[in-house]
């Protein structure tokens, strides 16, 4: 089994951009400096939602929790590709690989389902604004936000324990920087269709489906916007959902990039470049986006400068 083989030696070697060595000083440099903006951003948005009275509604309660998602998916694999993009050493011990590939799935997976929901709540606000107080019941958002958070994590636990149930071929080289379903498939010396297709339907459920739901949710909302009359209306409208879709559009297409083609060589390459957009790059962005685009946000922010 893959823990006899791996954990008999201790650790995997994390390739990751090896194969590009002039790169390395550039990736690291850029990759910290989005990974502070992420750290900044996103405590930004949970610290203001939390502290300004104007923003204790549903939404914000889900972009805070989105806001800690993303926190928590970022630090489970850049600290680690940091230090290995650092020096040379570019090992990981198999309890680390292990551990950093759980939180990878489960966050990543909570990640879907919070999304999903997100859209749930803005299409009760724009398609039924008059019940919009008694539908999202903080007791109800609690309930959502838990079963986002419990569907990643027990998700997670059963496709982690699967994957690591594989029996390896002796070597330990992961060639992608942080440890993921597929690259650690590509190390099995034996049959993996179970695996291929366990993670074809997980892909199915945690990503396809919820972009359907969640294209179907703004589908309706756009049909409801279009009957608005008022200039007003419309701008909150597309300010609010505007970043949201940004959002989503954003996640889910790097990540139907990796999750849902035939793993080749030159797709695990151009996979580890696109893994490292949605693992670095949009977590910084969902903070600007919300800001940027969000006169509530702009307006909590002028309220807590005294403007």
């Amino acid at each position: 089994m893959m823990a006899n083989n791996a954990s008999s030696e201790g650790y995997f070697i994390l390739l990751g951009f090896s194969k590009w060595p002039h790169l390395e000083a550039t990736l690291f440099v850029l990759i910290l400096i989005f990974y502070l903006i992420t750290l900044i951003g996103n405590l930004f948005i949970i610290i203001l939602s939390h502290i300004d009275s104007h923003l204790h509604t549903p939404m914000y309660y889900f972009l805070s929790n989105l806001s800690f998602l993303d926190l928590c998916y970022t630090t489970s694999s850049i600290p680690q590709l940091l230090v290995n993009l650092w020096g040379p050493e570019k090992t990981i011990s198999y309890a680390g690989c292990l551990v950093q590939l759980y939180f990878v799935l489960a966050l990543g997976t909570t990640e879907c389902v919070l999304l999903v929901v997100m859209s749930y709540d803005r299409y009760v606000a724009v398609c039924r604004p008059l019940h919009y107080t008694v539908i999202m019941h903080p007791r109800f958002c609690h309930m959502l936000a838990l079963a986002c958070w419990v569907s990643g994590f027990t998700t997670s636990a059963l496709h982690s324990s699967f994957t690591f149930w594989v029996p390896l071929c002796g070597h330990h080289q992961v060639d992608h920087f942080f440890c993921e379903v597929p690259a650690l498939l590509q190390l099995s010396c034996v049959d993996i269709h179970a695996n291929e297709l366990t993670l074809m339907v997980m892909s199915s459920i945690f990503v396809v489906i919820p972009l359907i739901l969640i294209l179907s949710s703004y589908g309706a909302i756009a049909k409801a916007v279009l009957r608005m009359q008022t200039t007003t209306g419309l701008q909150k409208v597309f300010g609010t959902c505007g970043a949201h879709l940004m959002v989503v559009f954003l996640f889910f297409i790097p990540v139907m990039c990796i999750y849902l083609q035939p793993p080749t060589e030159t797709s695990q390459d151009q996979g580890k470049f696109i893994a490292l957009f949605y693992t670095v790059v949009t977590p910084s962005l969902n903070p600007l986006i919300y800001t940027l685009r969000n006169k509530d946000v702009r307006g909590a922010l002028r309220r807590l400068m005294g403007y």
